[in-house]
């Protein structure tokens, strides 16, 4: 369902209540025969936060993914958009550089070396300064604002200076890293007075709310005691709120007759009797797919039968084609997919079936009913909400979930088998552990996950981050 952008009627409302920060709005643009349309983009983070800002009249501010003009204020399904402008250097030095070349690989464990570069530090700050102007200018007196994300980890601090009055959460999506790691940061003293200026912090694991703890105390002049940190007169609670997936939705559509069809002929396209092993994961280095199908191909090397006898499919959906580190790793991972197949399949039989693309809804909840064994095994992330979107499919109270203990799902998800992704042979253990698992057993693990995901919806997730910061707000 598209919408056209409008501009906004002669005395429409330009203030909201609330107001949602992100860096990007939670749509996306389509043009079909000179129209412009925009469609919803899926996510966790959308199913969560819309129906709440549309409740409240509030509004989405955040870019629009493209560069050039950009619409004034518009509606989409009941929601204001206000769109923020980027150029395509900004795009280069503050999304691409400082957000993907430095706080990405940062927060993630530095897998890979962050890159530390004065002008993506600066285009950082515009960028932040310019959504702090934009909330600034659209906010009620006395609204909420809730910001999103280590693209905007300035915006709190930017916009107290400007709006005093303002009720101003922060989450962050991805792990916060250890002090050691966080203090290789050049600005880390900007980064924790930045995010300090909301009077909500959350996070998504406890791990992660006592680093920042820690480091609010060392690098921004705070004190902590328990999960309030004290700076300059002002408090902000700093938690965990760990996040989740729309589990109603997901099992809704995991019962439409058209998604069980479409079980059937995946079944039939990779083979019956083949037990089906899974992994669906942006094409990135933090989410480990080639240790996952050196795991595989170790398995395979082991017991040759199961090339026959299982499927792995793999779906890489595509991310940040522009950045050469990330063609590298498509590439290698092309490679792979091709040797392995190359060596342990036959003619008619391929033991890995790739798909390098982004899927709909339907079809990922069909995936995840055809799956045995769905493989999370990430090297570092904040949650990772495809594991749980995996559990909240399986209505049927099967499948078995290999997660790793680097994913903060880990922390609620303890009934998957849990794995280091660094270790091969231990994957590939793990593997075989979930393919010769008792029913009994399999059904326990499920129940008990599908337990976890249904005391912690996303839905549950927002409301309890909103309690917390009025009661902060007004505390």
């Amino acid at each position: 369902m598209g919408t056209r952008a409008k501009r906004p009627r002669s005395g429409q409302r330009s203030q909201w209540p609330l107001l949602i920060v992100a860096n990007t709005l939670p749509i996306r643009r389509q043009r079909e025969r000179g129209v412009t349309r925009w469609v919803t983009a899926p996510g966790g983070l959308a199913t969560a936060l819309t129906p709440i800002v549309r409740d409240a009249g509030g509004a989405w501010i955040g870019w629009t993914g493209a560069v050039g003009r950009i619409p004034t204020t518009f509606r989409h399904e009941g929601i204001a958009m206000v769109p923020v402008p980027l150029s395509r250097q900004e795009i280069t030095e503050y999304y691409e550089g400082f957000g993907n070349g430095t706080l990405w690989p940062l927060f993630h464990g530095a897998i890979r070396e962050p890159a530390y570069h004065r002008p993506w530090w600066r285009a950082y700050v515009a960028v932040n300064e310019r959504f702090a102007e934009t909330v600034a200018r659209h906010a009620t007196p006395g609204g909420t604002v809730w910001v999103q994300d280590y693209h905007l980890m300035l915006v709190p601090s930017l916009l107290r200076r400007r709006r005093p009055d303002l009720r101003i959460g922060f989450f962050l999506h991805v792990p916060f890293p250890a002090e050691d790691l966080f203090a290789r940061l050049p600005w880390r003293r900007q980064v924790i007075e930045g995010v300090l200026g909301a009077d909500v912090v959350g996070l998504q694991t406890p791990t992660a709310a006592r680093n920042l703890a820690r480091l609010a105390r060392r690098f921004g002049g705070a004190d902590v005691h328990g999960n309030m940190v004290f700076k300059e007169g002002r408090q902000t609670v700093v938690d965990a709120y760990p996040i989740s997936v729309d589990v109603q939705g997901i099992e809704h559509v995991a019962g439409l007759p058209r998604v069980h069809r479409r079980v059937e002929e995946l079944r039939r396209t990779v083979g019956r009797g083949r037990r089906v092993l899974l992994g669906v994961d942006r094409l990135d280095y933090t989410k480990g797919i080639d240790l996952r199908l050196k795991a595989y191909a170790e398995l395979l090397t082991r017991q040759r039968e199961f090339a026959a006898q299982t499927v792995l499919v793999q779906v890489a959906v595509p991310s940040r084609d522009r950045v050469l580190e990330y063609r590298r790793l498509q590439e290698r991972v092309d490679a792979m997919v091709g040797r392995l197949n190359g060596e342990h399949g036959d003619v008619g039989v391929e033991p890995v079936s790739y798909v390098r693309r982004n899927l709909d809804t339907e079809e990922l909840v069909a995936l995840y009913r055809l799956a045995d064994v769905m493989l999370v095994t990430p090297l570092a992330d904040g949650m990772n909400l495809v594991a749980k979107e995996y559990v909240a499919a399986r209505t049927d109270g099967r499948g078995t979930l290999i997660l790793s203990e680097f994913a903060g799902a880990a922390a609620e998800l303890k009934s998957a088998l849990l794995v280091n992704p660094h270790d091969v042979n231990g994957m590939a253990d793990a593997i075989e552990q979930a393919l010769a698992m008792p029913a009994p057993e399999e059904r326990r693990r499920m129940r008990q996950l599908r337990g976890a995901v249904h005391t912690n919806t996303v839905q549950d997730w927002a409301a309890s981050f909103l309690k917390s910061l009025r009661s902060a707000s007004s505390a």
